[in-house]
């Protein structure tokens, strides 16, 4: 099963930081944008990151939530979160079955070794659960204003 415009997002319920889970259907009545990235504490992750948590009391006030999702562990979204001082949720997804919902398992190429990661994406749902926006294959530069400037159109109808 894999997530599709228009259509309401399968329940999932995944291991966040701050000691929590996160299980979608709980979030109804809010916008939720979920950002993929590849890695903790790296370089584009840490932008990324960034540039989402500088908008999010904008975020905040079009009723949208974020979290971030990769395939570190609890321990390592934890630190990247303190260190960074994201102000949102991150989930942990070791075992891909987020990651394999929205279908951001790829393969991609690393010093010539082919290996199976997460390609940067994000995804807005709405506050009725059905995913209005995608992004994949994303470039960090620029990207977290325009989902900002997507969900601030979608709550405002």
């Amino acid at each position: 099963m894999s997530v599709s415009l228009g259509e309401p997002v399968p329940d999932f319920t995944a291991t966040a930081t701050g000691d929590t889970t996160v299980t979608l259907s709980e979030l109804k009545g809010q916008q939720v944008v979920i950002f993929f990235y590849p890695k903790a504490s790296t370089p584009g992750c840490t932008t990324e990151g960034g540039d989402f948590r500088d908008r999010k009391e904008i975020f905040d006030a079009a009723n949208t939530l974020i979290f971030g999702v990769s395939r570190d562990g609890i321990r390592a979204q934890e630190n990247f979160k303190a260190k960074q001082g994201f102000n949102f949720t991150l989930i942990s997804d070791k075992d891909e079955s987020v990651c394999r919902l929205f279908d951001v398992i790829k393969p991609k190429k690393l010093y010539g070794k082919e290996h199976l990661g997460i390609e940067r994406s994000t995804f807005l749902i709405d506050a009725d659960g059905k995913l209005a926006r995608e992004w994949r294959g994303v470039k960090v530069k620029g990207h977290a204003q325009e989902v900002l400037e997507a969900a601030q159109a979608l709550h405002d109808g």
